[in-house]
């Protein structure tokens, strides 16, 4: 409860409990006696949002594909790297506190919690129940289902705030990277990643947003088979166009999400990153890149110090620090 606050009022809110485990509580209700609103706690998780959202399809793709992007899985620090490579943070953290926005399956939460650090880590969707599935029962990790827009914790609270391919996705990127700053305590430090937003070949080049206005619509479901289908047959002749000039870029005008050369990974570990990326940028229903001045202009106008804004691994990265 100390991490936690009325999503509405911001007031304190009381547990009762119905079953625990081991140190957690696994069901229960927590409540607010000044808004008069209940918020149920279900498989270890408090949930603050409706449980159908516009983030379903991230919530069918992150348990479909829970471990997938694990450094433990893979058998390779891409995780572990891109975490403290964007945070640029020490790898002790103990007695800090850390705000994870949008989790996923929680590849970077492990990380973040193994600096000793307490990690409050959310996701809008049902993504949820696969970290709590990998994290849950790590001492210092506490997960959430919430709405970025809504949020249940106190403002000014966090030493540390990361928010890494999320932005993007949501209905108002602006608008959500503003309000991340305000969680953070004076010294806090923020780290956000948006995708870069192209113009001219590059962008017609992206093809996803010619058929996104149809596959978005899709239920997840139906877009997973589809997608793992035509990336198990496009898969032979994948190899064959990587070895082109060019052929990497032709490879993603072509739906297929081609890590060869980038990442050390089996033949076998390729393809299921392959179907993993090319499901996920068909699926969401928003997908909103922002230009390095957008992007760096925004810290500016957040108020903060110590910018550090520029291209990095999932477009455009940025680092900067609460006054």
């Amino acid at each position: 409860l100390h991490y936690l606050v009325c999503p509405d009022c911001g007031g304190s809110l009381s547990l009762s409990t119905r079953e625990t485990g081991s140190d957690e509580v696994v069901s229960g209700t927590l409540s607010c006696p000044v808004c008069d609103r209940t918020y149920p706690i279900l498989n270890g998780v408090p949930r603050f949002v409706e449980l159908k959202n516009y983030a379903d399809n991230f919530g069918f793709e992150w348990n479909r594909h829970a471990r997938t992007q694990y450094d433990s899985y893979s058998g390779v620090n891409v995780s572990e790297t891109r975490f403290f490579g964007e945070t640029k943070w020490g790898r002790d953290l103990t007695g800090r506190v850390l705000l994870e926005v949008g989790c996923g399956s929680g590849r970077f939460t492990v990380h973040a919690a193994a600096t000793g650090a307490m990690v409050v880590s959310f996701d809008y969707s049902a993504a949820v129940e696969a970290n709590y599935a990998s994290n849950g029962g790590t001492p210092n990790v506490l997960i959430v289902q919430a709405d970025v827009y809504r949020l249940p914790f106190p403002k000014g609270f966090f030493d540390g705030v990361f928010c890494f391919g999320v932005l993007q996705h949501t209905p108002d990127v602006r608008k959500t990277f503003f309000l991340l700053s305000g969680y953070l305590k004076s010294g806090g430090r923020l780290v956000a990643d948006v995708y870069r937003k192209f113009g001219g070949v590059k962008r017609v080049l992206k093809t996803k947003y010619w058929v996104r206005s149809i596959t978005k619509r899709l239920r997840p479901a139906v877009l997973y088979r589809l997608t793992r289908s035509y990336v198990n047959f496009m898969w032979p002749l994948s190899r064959y166009i990587h070895k082109l000039p060019y052929g990497k870029l032709l490879n993603w005008a072509l739906f297929i999400a081609d890590y060869r050369g980038v990442f050390p990974l089996t033949e076998e570990l390729l393809k299921e990153w392959a179907i993993l990326d090319t499901f996920d940028m068909l699926s969401p229903r928003y997908d909103k890149p922002q230009t390095l001045a957008v992007f760096t202009r925004w810290f500016h106008e957040a108020g903060l110090r110590h910018i550090d804004v520029h291209y990095g691994y999932n477009g455009i990265e940025g680092r900067a620090e609460k006054p």
